[in-house]
């Protein structure tokens, strides 16, 4: 089968495409011919090995996981024997982090319980581009951020693909949501639902009088000190970023600052789930939450789709389609 395989860390060319050996389910997994995938920030983190604190798990001097891809959508081909919730021909989906990754190429055997019953409504590109963005965003509103209903929300980083969901799943929990992002993505973002949006180019929320009950950024930098300016006396600050300063700059202070008073600051540790994956569904099949697709591009153009997502700002996620010529 076709694969895309990389050997060592640095820039999107050591992604490339090979022909690999085709896996065969073991007793407790399934065989998924992946119709499509999507990239996420650890796609690009992990190609490139930076930052360096990646490799504590994705391998010190090389990769661990030749082929990347979390995300994917696609077709049951064939089951182990102790597998009994799915059936050869069944459409499913899933974030397959927790179980060796794979996802950029034609077939994956990971698991049953890392897969859901694709939602009969969407394509395998949009329920591709759902899995691990979606439950991210699900895990930082009501797990950490205790979502409740009438509160005020702002979602820092509204138009990528955490935040586009994100925005989405806070108003099915009946908040009045504020989206930060940049002037051309105001539209979009008030047509996923949002109350109101502001321009960071414009405006720094964390500057202004508006208070809110619970911050969640997935893109940008403030400084921990400006989040918790903008919190209301008992607001919650969830940060789910890339930037490594925030990361630790929460990790350090945090603490402190939700021990000292009645704000409190934590990052997001999201984990796969099939419970929270399934609960997502039921949101995309009663149409209260849709898929944001940037960009197609084919299996072949894997490292183009990475470059495309880390250098740029995509309107809600880039999704890679796999042509099978024997389908």
């Amino acid at each position: 089968m076709k694969a895309i395989v990389y050997e060592k860390y640095g820039p999107p060319e050591v992604l490339q495409l090979e022909e690999v050996e085709k896996p065969s389910p073991k007793e407790d997994e399934v065989l998924v011919k992946i119709h499509a995938a999507s990239v996420n920030s650890a796609d690009t983190t992990m190609s490139r090995g930076e930052p360096f604190m990646v490799r504590l798990w994705s391998g010190l001097l090389k990769p661990k996981n030749t082929i990347l891809g979390a995300d994917i959508a696609g077709r049951v081909e064939a089951i182990g024997r102790n597998v009994k919730q799915f059936q050869p021909g069944d459409e499913v989906f899933g974030d397959i982090s927790g179980c060796g990754w794979g996802g950029f190429a034609e077939y994956v055997s990971v698991p049953g319980n890392a897969l859901a019953l694709k939602p009969a409504n969407m394509t395998f590109e949009e329920a591709a581009a759902v899995p691990q963005a979606a439950v991210v965003a699900l895990q930082g509103l009501r797990d950490k951020g205790l979502i409740q209903p009438g509160q005020k929300v702002l979602i820092n980083g509204a138009s990528g693909g955490i935040g586009s969901f994100a925005v989405q799943i806070a108003k099915s929990f009946g908040a009045e949501v504020t989206g930060v992002c940049s002037t051309r993505n105001l539209d979009m973002v008030l047509s996923l639902g949002a109350d109101q949006v502001i321009d960071y180019t414009q405006e720094d929320f964390t500057q202004n009088e508006q208070r809110y009950d619970l911050i969640f950024t997935v893109a940008g930098y403030h400084s921990i000190l400006d989040y918790k300016r903008a919190l209301s006396p008992k607001g919650i600050y969830v940060g789910s970023v890339n930037s490594t300063a925030q990361v630790f700059q929460t990790m350090l202070l945090g603490p402190f600052i939700s021990m000292a008073g009645s704000k409190k600051m934590s990052n997001l540790m999201a984990k796969a789930n099939k419970e929270d994956l399934v609960f997502v569904k039921e949101l995309l099949e009663a149409g209260k939450v849709v898929p944001v697709i940037d960009r197609c591009f084919p299996l072949t153009e894997v490292a183009e789709a990475v470059r495309y997502y880390g250098e740029g700002h995509p309107q809600g996620k880039v999704v890679i389609t796999v042509e099978h010529s024997n389908k």
